[in-house]
């Protein structure tokens, strides 16, 4: 397979490149200064402006597949999370349209069209539940400004389906990695004896281990019949609490003390939403097509990353 990856550099899309190009596959990952990066194995980089297909969408011409990662990262990339103000929110939100509208560009240009589109997208498309209901792919979308943005993310490509291209949406959990996300975050406390829940720990969390994460999408490409909506989290998310006792036991450490919800929002401010909110998401259209993930649990893929 040929596989193009937009944000290829960052947490998921080098996973899956990595994923792809370990079994022989044709990965172009796509970079706004390839010379930064160090490419896995078998993955040439190639230079766009994030915004045209300028310079590489001729590359879609034929490919399998075309998997729409790129987007400015919604809690930075340092161990504080960059705090939400207006310039920052309003490239948030732009830097997805424009990647959108990119491959949208270049798959109306191309003459044999890409055989699929994996559109990214998250669970927060959901909103904050503050319920224990069970949230499939045919929820609603729910109101704030990262339900927003993730509404405004999936439709940037919506357009490819017109010209008969298969077009997959993946409302992604919660990545569990060490290297970048709300786990590193997480776990540092516990291991200084501090740990414990967020705010009232009674939030669900749709998690899935970064491995996973990357099959999955692989599983999406190869999947001929799979399209539309997918939620891809793993199949028994965590009330935060929860998730904060399974942290303790795979690292041996008390979870006895909460941060509360509003030193949180002092410290944060409004991205503080990104631990406080919650929804129970499950992957209802993933499991009913036959993906198997390896890290079925919380306390696997914790011991795993732990």
């Amino acid at each position: 397979m040929r596989v193009i990856i937009t944000g290829g550099t960052g947490l998921i899309g080098t996973a899956l490149a990595k994923n792809l190009a370990a079994d022989g596959h044709e990965v172009i990952s796509l970079s706004r200064d390839p010379s930064k990066h160090t490419f896995p194995q078998g993955v040439r980089g190639v230079a766009w402006d994030s915004k045209t297909a300028a310079n590489w969408g001729h590359l879609a011409n034929g490919a399998d597949a075309i998997v729409n990662l790129a987007g400015t990262p919604i809690a930075g990339t340092r161990l504080i999370p960059w705090r939400w103000t207006a310039d920052r929110k309003r490239r948030i939100r732009q830097s997805r349209i424009d990647a959108g509208t990119a491959v949208t560009e270049a798959v109306a240009a191309a003459t044999n069209k890409p055989k699929v589109v994996i559109q990214s997208s998250g669970v927060d498309y959901y909103g904050n539940v503050k319920s224990d209901k069970v949230i499939t792919e045919a929820a609603p979308n729910g109101r704030g400004f990262l339900a927003d943005v993730t509404v405004d993310w999936e439709n940037s490509t919506a357009e490819v389906e017109n010209m008969g291209v298969r077009r997959v949406i993946i409302r992604s959990g919660m990545v569990l990695s060490l290297k970048s996300g709300a786990l590193r975050i997480t776990a540092l406390p516990f291991r200084f004896f501090v740990g414990g829940p967020l705010g009232t720990g009674e939030q669900w969390w749709p998690w899935i281990h970064l491995e996973d994460e990357a099959r999955a999408i692989r599983f999406l490409i190869e999947e001929k019949s799979a399209s539309g909506i997918y939620n891809v989290c793993a199949p028994e998310p965590l009330k935060n609490r929860d998730f904060a006792k399974t942290i303790g036991r795979v690292l041996k450490r008390p979870s006895l003390i909460p941060v509360p919800a509003f030193a949180l929002k002092l410290a944060l401010g409004e991205i503080a939403a990104i631990v406080l909110d919650g929804r129970r998401a499950i992957p209802q259209k993933l499991q009913s097509q036959g993906f198997e993930f390896k890290y079925p649990t919380a306390e696997a893929a914790l011991h795993d990353l732990l």
